[in-house]
């Protein structure tokens, strides 16, 4: 098996786009969408939101293969604060804080644990 064809990088790769697209449809209409009514937001982010399905249902289904049910949760949480801090820093124009340094350490002890022997 050649290593783009590995169930886990597969997963990883299509978490990180589906995150992406869950990441604007759960935060990209306040930016966005400020003036419009909540529901226009609301319908708009649910359009997104197919798009993060069509990727996280198979990406879970492809990496279940191969990690435990709290192992691909965690690399979930991985993923979502990698795909969140840049969003928030680079899209929403939020500056860096310690605070996400501090969860991304938390998140390592998690990846520890999880994925200890």
């Amino acid at each position: 098996m050649n290593l783009i064809s590995h169930p886990l990088l597969v997963t990883a790769l299509m978490l990180a786009v589906s995150n992406l697209f869950m990441t604007f449809a759960w935060y990209g209409h306040l930016k966005n969408l400020s003036g419009s009514p909540w529901y226009v937001a609301a319908l708009i982010s649910w359009g997104i939101a197919l798009f993060e399905y069509l990727l996280q249902v198979p990406a879970n289904r492809i990496g279940y293969t191969e990690l435990s049910l709290g192992q691909l949760k965690i690399l979930q949480e991985v993923i979502t604060l990698s795909v969140f801090v840049p969003f928030a820093v680079l899209y929403m124009n939020q500056p860096l804080k310690w605070d996400y340094i501090y969860a991304a350490l938390c998140m390592l002890g998690a990846v520890y644990f999880v994925f200890r022997n």
